[in-house]
């Protein structure tokens, strides 16, 4: 078992310091565990999609529970969870996730994990179809 595999924070610790010998040139090219850096520096930014994504979904799910149950004594704190989810959203955001970030199919997914009944009671509104909301308008509405 590798490092790598052992302890995650211990080997991004070691790899951290061959890359700094390295920038300053230092001869340590085969002490670089290549295959494992690439892979890590690649799913940096995959994570931080999948974050951004997440943030969307639970923004929008709390705004169709507070849409779908606006006398619900939790509306005040799912708009404000909704807030939340935006904001975290927006820092973690880059401009070349746009093409990356399916608002509509986001919206389904948040559709999906929208309960049929909260406290017992059906929705007591509709909510829309589709997404009523942009990329744009979902970061910056803070």
């Amino acid at each position: 078992m590798s490092v790598y595999d052992d302890d995650i924070l211990v080997w991004s610790e070691q790899q951290a310091a061959l890359l700094r010998r390295l920038a300053k040139n230092e001869r340590i090219n085969d002490e670089v565990d290549w295959d494992n850096v690439i892979e890590e520096v690649e799913s940096v930014g995959r994570s931080q999609l999948s974050a951004v994504r997440s943030h969307i979904v639970q923004a929008l799910l709390h705004d169709l529970k507070a849409e779908a149950w606006p006398q619900a004594r939790d509306v005040e704190s799912w708009r404000k969870d909704a807030i939340g989810f935006r904001q975290d959203a927006a820092e973690a955001y880059s401009p070349a996730m746009r093409q990356r970030i399916d608002m509509a199919a986001l919206y389904v997914q948040a559709l999906r994990r929208l309960p049929e009944k909260m406290y017992g009671q059906p929705r007591q509104a509709a909510v829309p179809d589709e997404c009523p909301v942009t990329l744009d308008q979902l970061l910056s509405e803070l």
